[in-house]
């Protein structure tokens, strides 16, 4: 098994925009607590890991986003997944650094 990199961005719908920023905080709170490599951006999220545990921590965004308030959520994702080597962060953006 390979790590991913998958790169998230949460959207609360129908809600003033403070709200929304207060469950995107949520969402944001829950992969720093994941102990997954995660960089925050502005616009997404790229979090690092085996892929169960990326797809848990997914489900666990949405079930917290959800628990904090959001009815409906928009998330964008990108999967860059491997068969062959693991995928890092680093690789793509640390030249950037």
């Amino acid at each position: 098994m390979h790590t991913v990199n998958l790169a998230i961005q949460v959207l609360p719908l129908n809600m003033e925009q403070a709200e929304a920023i207060r469950i995107i905080d949520v969402a944001i709170a829950r992969i720093q607590q994941s102990g997954l490599k995660h960089v925050v951006c502005p616009f997404e999220t790229v979090i690092e890991g085996y892929y169960p545990d990326v797809m848990k921590l997914l489900d666990d965004i949405q079930d917290d986003c959800c628990m904090a308030g959001a009815e409906t959520l928009i998330i964008n994702m990108k999967l860059h997944r491997s068969a062959v080597k693991d995928l890092h962060i680093s690789e793509k953006t640390g030249k950037y650094s």
